[in-house]
């Protein structure tokens, strides 16, 4: 099969950072599917590991968002037949979805939402699912609840910050501050939902005295080292800060005084330890898919880089490193 990967870490702009060569075609696993990889998106994992993992056994494949049709499937499989039209963010372990096909476990994958294409159904499932654990585990927010309480997102404009501000207003009671410094990016969070904009490039300790909230829920979602110490202060006290990105160090020492819960959402966990629930990232997937077609969730796709090549795959890398992309980028499968 096609495959796209890389051989050595280093930047994108070097000489062969990406490169096509021809990959065996995975092989499934008791719970596994053979997925024809119809769509695929870019998120910061890729750019990490693709600049800090180097690759032992040959090329490694990166790419961990997909959506696709079912094409084969292991010996315990139940969820799922051939055929079925599925999504999902697979296993930072295993590998990645820049492939013709692609093999993931049953247990960590949702039926597509059938209003979206497959590129554009690419984009929701790893920042769905990173943002719902954040939300409900991590934070500890029950569904339906929130009333009289706020929550404060970190750079609210990224995958992640889009999701998590609309699960919290379709299935929470709390009020949602993001933060964003564009023009543009400040027009993309009040359409996911946020009730209050403020700048992180200004005083978030200001910004939120202004507004007279002090957020009992803190999202950091970047720059969690630069902005640690002003959410310290403007945090409720025994309030829960969950972050994402992987701050060199943090004073979590200035916590005590407030009693302050600390906590980091990964969402590979599940599938790199075999946790006992590991399925529960299937359920919400499903859930997930239903809210789309419902049309309680809009799509964060904000751009479509046509069909995977290695050129247009580079592209989607270096907009994800600038910092500046809005939403997602995809990208369809080869020869789609």
């Amino acid at each position: 099969m096609k495959a796209i990967g890389y051989q050595k870490t280093g930047p994108i702009e070097a000489d062969n950072s990406l490169f096509e060569f021809e990959a065996a075609e995975p092989e499934l696993g008791d719970h596994d599917l053979l997925v024809e990889v119809r769509g695929m998106s870019v998120n910061p994992v890729d750019t990490k590991i693709r600049t800090l993992r180097q690759p032992e056994d040959g090329p490694e494949i990166l790419g961990w968002d997909a959506a696709g049709i079912v094409r084969a499937v292991g010996s315990a499989v139940s969820r799922f037949q051939v055929g079925d039209e599925v999504f999902y963010a697979g296993d930072v372990t295993r590998a990645g979805t820049n492939s013709e096909f692609h093999a993931v476990d049953e247990r960590i994958v949702g039926r597509k939402p059938k209003s979206l294409g497959f590129a554009e159904a690419a984009g929701f499932p790893l920042t769905s699912i990173t943002a719902w654990e954040l939300l409900f585990e991590s934070l500890a927010v029950g569904e339906g609840q929130g009333a009289g309480q706020s929550l404060l997102v970190i750079g609210g404009a990224g995958g992640v910050g889009s999701m998590l501000i609309q699960l919290a207003k379709k299935l929470t009671q709390l009020k949602v501050i993001a933060t964003a410094s564009r023009p543009e990016t400040i027009a993309w969070v009040k359409k996911m939902g946020a009730d209050e904009v403020i700048n992180h490039r200004e005083s978030l300790v200001e910004q939120m005295k202004k507004l007279g909230l002090q957020p009992r829920y803190v999202a950091s979602l970047t720059a969690t080292e630069e902005h640690f110490p002003a959410i310290v202060e403007l945090i409720q006290p025994r309030g829960r800060l969950a972050l994402i990105d992987d701050p060199k160090g943090l004073d979590v020492n200035s916590m005590k005084p407030k009693a302050l819960s600390l906590s980091w959402e990964y969402m590979f966990a599940r599938s790199m330890f075999q946790m006992e629930d590991i399925e529960s990232q299937h359920h919400l997937l499903n859930r997930v898919s239903s809210m789309v077609d419902a049309g309680e969730l809009l799509s964060t796709v904000t751009n479509n880089l046509g069909t995977l090549s290695v050129e247009r795959l580079k592209e989607a890398h270096l907009q994800q490193e600038s910092g500046r992309v809005i939403g997602k980028n995809v990208l369809n499968g080869f020869g789609v």
